[in-house]
């Protein structure tokens, strides 16, 4: 049986962590011949071809309503989760999206979900990236079924449409075992991350949901449990529709925290954590969706004598109407290999102000408080290599009062490769990013299930560092695999401080 003191969430936590005395017993070579499809196909269903509507002049559309509706989602969906490059391989092309995913292994879908427009009959629609197209695969009024599955979300009541995203746990498993999880929902928050940035550019408003009924949501999509699941839900707010402009709710409600689980061998750790941080199929329970009161997040390593630096500082300039953030969302690339030259300090703080006060960009049309699941939870270190006009160490950033805490004196370059199980990415970085949450803390208000809201998060604030650092002409590239334990003890944070994402920043080559 179980360790009493451990809930399934830390158990999985825990037995997935990368130990230096380990990991190459557990790596096995891969067999690239097995690996899974990152598309999903359909044999029955329409096709709704997206691609004569990316046509930027309005004129090739005549300004009608019709064509400029079907243009606006075919941007959206492009630049979420489109196809914007393809690396030809021995065998079949591998393509690259406009959201990244760990060893590029796209495990999440992209659903479309029509209550019946004009223009889209209600029912139920994949995105196919490969085609850019818009699969029709059930058609019928499915919006009741979507709202008692959502524990009637008061933002459902008055949208036509709404995204879901799914992750295929196969296709992240298949390389990284039961570590997968953890992928598979920093995967989702990149993915989030440009959902949010795209509605911007096209007039939505989209409103996160985490809290939903899993096993409804299973069904009503069709899905084959033991394979794919639901992760998040979206709702779409047209901006354009008064009224569709509609009040914030709650994005993330508790499950379960489950002690009592059998003995689970390797292989079989990943599914039943999804499993047991569902919430139960019961539509009798009645939600308040009002959000609750803003948390204060506490100022940790607040030591009387540390050295604090401002980050206040000029919002970066997206273009007139956001057309360099368009931009940047399509040209997008993971860096592999740093220079070892020096960031500089207004970069270093202009990509936090990006990432971290979203309040400061409402002037150039982008949501001043875009939705998370809980950022409460999730605490941001910096271990800063070779930043120009800042001291080397590891600091503490605190975005309240938008300010660097430096909490350890040392040049961490040779423990940072061997901490990103010596990849030189954390080696010739110039600053390293480490996202965390007390692991603890965070079960104790939202149950096992804040394992997927932690992870997600901080894809989403991943995906924010990315898209600003190549707009800056910077390197950036999120790393998933390191030495858990090993990074609390280097950079000198309690072992609560589960670490959830890294993200090194760096001049490329």
């Amino acid at each position: 049986m179980s360790d009493l003191t451990a809930s399934i969430a830390q158990h999985y936590h825990e037995r997935t962590k990368y130990k230096p005395e380990t990991i190459n017993a557990k790596s096995q070579p891969l067999d690239w011949s097995q690996q899974p499809l990152p598309f999903k196909e359909y044999k029955i269903g329409a096709s709704i071809d997206l691609k004569p509507y990316l046509n930027d002049d309005p004129n090739a559309l005549d300004a009608d309503p019709k064509g400029i509706w079907w243009q606006r989602l075919s941007r959206l969906l492009l630049c979420s989760y489109g196809l914007t490059g393809k690396v030809n391989t021995p065998g079949a092309p591998h393509y690259l999206r406009s959201a990244p995913s760990a060893g590029g292994l796209y495990p999440a879908e992209l659903y479309l979900l029509s209550r019946g427009t004009p223009l889209l009959p209600a029912g139920l629609y994949n995105y196919q990236a490969y085609t850019h197209s818009l699969r029709h695969f059930w058609e019928s009024d499915i919006w009741t079924k979507l709202q008692t599955a959502c524990y009637w979300h008061p933002v459902l009541e008055n949208t036509q449409l709404a995204l879901v995203t799914t992750a295929v746990f196969l296709r992240s498993a298949w390389r990284y075992q039961d570590r997968a999880y953890r992928r598979l929902c920093l995967d989702t928050g990149h993915l989030l991350g440009n959902i949010e940035l795209a509605c911007a550019l096209t007039d939505y408003r989209p409103h996160l949901i985490g809290g939903f009924i899993d096993e409804a949501m299973q069904q009503l999509l069709y899905l084959d449990a033991a394979q794919e699941g639901a992760i998040a839900i979206l709702p779409l707010a047209d901006l354009l529709d008064v009224k569709q402009n509609l009040s914030l709710a709650r994005t993330a409600l508790p499950a379960a925290t489950q002690h009592e689980y059998p003995s689970l061998p390797d292989g079989q750790i990943l599914s039943y954590l999804h499993q047991a941080t569902q919430l139960p199929l019961d539509t009798t329970t009645k939600v308040n969706w009002k959000p609750a009161a803003q948390t204060q997040r506490a100022d940790k390593y607040n030591f009387p004598f540390c050295l604090k630096v401002s980050t206040l500082t000029a919002p970066i300039d997206w273009g007139n109407q956001l057309e360099h953030l368009e931009a940047t969302m399509l040209r997008r690339r993971s860096t592999r290999a740093y220079s070892g030259a020096a960031l500089s300090f207004e970069e270093l703080i202009a990509l936090l102000d990006f990432t971290y006060q979203p309040q400061h960009y409402i002037d150039q049309g982008l949501d001043g408080s875009p939705d998370y699941f809980d950022l409460s939870l999730v605490e941001t270190f910096i271990a800063v290599s070779s930043v120009t006009g800042l001291e080397e160490g590891c600091y503490y950033y605190a975005p309240k009062t938008q300010e660097l805490r430096q909490i350890r004196f040392k040049n961490f370059h040779q423990e940072l490769h061997f901490l990103c199980l010596w990849q030189d990415l954390g080696r010739d970085a110039g600053a390293v990013l480490f996202h965390t949450a007390d692991l603890n803390a965070a079960i104790a208000t939202y149950g096992d299930r804040v394992y997927r809201y932690l992870h997600a998060d901080a894809g989403h604030l991943g995906q924010r560092l990315n898209l600003a650092a190549i707009q800056l002409g910077l390197g950036v590239s999120g790393i998933a695999g390191f030495f858990d334990d090993q990074v609390n003890e280097v950079l000198g944070i309690p072992l609560d401080e589960a670490v959830l994402y890294i993200t090194t920043l760096g001049r490329s080559t």
